[in-house]
């Protein structure tokens, strides 16, 4: 997306920057906001609200802002904005609620959390911009509805894998080659990893226990490619996904049943392969003067041709998906209609009646990918509404988690969005075999 740079420059020449709301001022979030206050042009984060206060106002003043002010509603913050003066508070719904905010960033990673976040942007006019592939993944297909509704933009982000994901795949198919599979690159996988397992590794990259156990345990990739799954069409060929190892990501076009990719074309992923970052299309293109040209451009034989980006940047791109969304209405990657994947709640260990389960990245239980007709015949537990359910029964491990298996507690938006989405969509989600992406 060439062209942001110079629309973001045009606004910041008119004085008309685009406003930002964040909501979630963690890792993730405190580098969208480095990334806007020290990169980015034609764009200023307004306010921050985090829970814990601190946190937000860290956010600023890692991005070298100190003179930040305390808001408790949302005239003291369209006040604050008025005068220029970046705001912080604990309190989401003032952030979303603010005239001259243009658009809100939902950082936080949880999905109870952050469905009350993203409703209420939605509520208000607000786009909205996810850097929660969990929340996505478990509600993505409903919040879209209600964004449409709404007439605003619903996205993930650039610089996380689905946002490049299908970046790259757009780039794919106007090059006028048929994607056939979207894929990831993992250097580890273990469904066992815990939080205490993970500390160590977690204290060096300065995040969170339970984020990166999500990261190894395969429930963060599942989440993932679900998001890819839904807003490409394109289902899961077995449940958690084949995953087959790779010395380098160019084994990966022989690594897969060409017959089953051409039936309607899979999301999955590749394992300890090298370069060990990034994400990677497999297109097909059989025109013969077409494999020429990219036989000569080193590109290999074809008909199956490898489009790789070595990395992502995850903050450090979000920007880019602010700007798509409200300058050009154009989203990163949404979901395009009826959930086609789900992630699926399995159990990490042995798990007696009476315990709680600890949801994404916890001791209880991992994600795993599987397609949604599946998980909806089967009454499968999503992986993100599994915080805080009883089981009623004992289970062993990798059992996979059913409704009847737990006690869901009362009251929560995110079971009314399920069960929204679930009356919304009834019956099995559609083929994408000759759907582009």
């Amino acid at each position: 997306m060439i062209i942001v740079d110079r629309a973001l420059e045009r606004r910041r020449d008119e004085g008309r920057p685009i406003r930002v709301g964040l909501v979630g001022a963690g890792f993730a979030g405190r580098g969208v906001v480095h990334q806007i206050v020290t990169a980015t042009p034609g764009m200023e984060v307004v306010a921050v609200s985090n829970r814990t206060i601190g946190e937000a106002e860290r956010a600023f003043r890692d991005a070298g802002v100190d003179a930040v002010v305390r808001v408790d509603s949302v005239r003291d913050l369209e006040v604050a904005i008025e005068r220029g003066r970046p705001a912080v508070t604990d309190d989401p719904e003032v952030v979303c609620g603010a005239g001259p905010i243009d658009v809100i960033v939902e950082a936080t990673g949880e999905v109870m959390f952050g469905a009350h976040v993203a409703s209420a942007a939605i509520a208000n006019g607000k786009h909205i911009v996810l850097v929660n592939a969990e929340l996505d993944s478990t509600l993505g297909p409903i919040l879209k509805v209600h964004a449409d509704r709404a007439g605003v933009v619903l996205t993930d982000m650039d610089g996380d894998q689905p946002g490049v994901l299908l970046n790259l795949a757009r780039e794919a198919q106007m090059l006028g080659f048929r994607p056939l599979l979207l894929g990831n690159i993992k250097s580890l996988l273990d469904h066992y990893r815990t939080p205490e397992t993970q500390r160590g590794f977690a204290e060096r990259v300065f995040q969170r226990p339970k984020m990166i156990t999500s990261f190894a345990d395969g429930t963060k990739i599942a989440a993932e490619m679900a998001v890819v799954a839904n807003a490409s069409g394109f289902r899961v060929g077995k449940r958690g996904m084949y995953g087959p190892a790779a010395g380098h990501v160019d084994e990966a076009a022989r690594l897969f049943d060409l017959d089953e990719l051409l039936r309607g074309g899979l999301v999955d992923y590749i394992i300890g392969a090298e370069p060990s970052f990034g994400v990677f299309v497999l297109g097909y293109n059989e025109k013969p003067l077409t494999q020429r040209y990219m036989s000569i451009y080193k590109m290999g034989p074809g008909p199956v041709y490898m489009f790789h980006r070595p990395y992502h940047l995850g903050p450090l791109e979000a920007p880019l998906s602010i700007a798509r969304a409200v300058l050009f209405g154009d989203a990163s990657v949404a979901p395009r209609g009826a959930p086609v994947c789900d992630v699926i709640t399995l159990a990490k260990r042995d798990l007696r009646a009476g315990e709680t389960l600890d949801g994404i990245g916890g001791f209880t239980v991992y994600g795993m990918l599987e397609n949604s007709d599946v998980a909806v015949a089967e009454d499968l537990l999503p992986m993100g509404l599994s915080d805080g359910c009883v089981v009623v029964r004992d289970l062993t491990r990798d059992t996979p988690i059913t409704y009847a298996d737990i006690h869901v507690p009362p009251d929560r938006l995110a079971d009314r969005l399920r069960a929204e989405q679930a009356a919304t969509f009834p019956g099995h989600p559609g083929s994408a075999a000759t759907a582009p992406v």
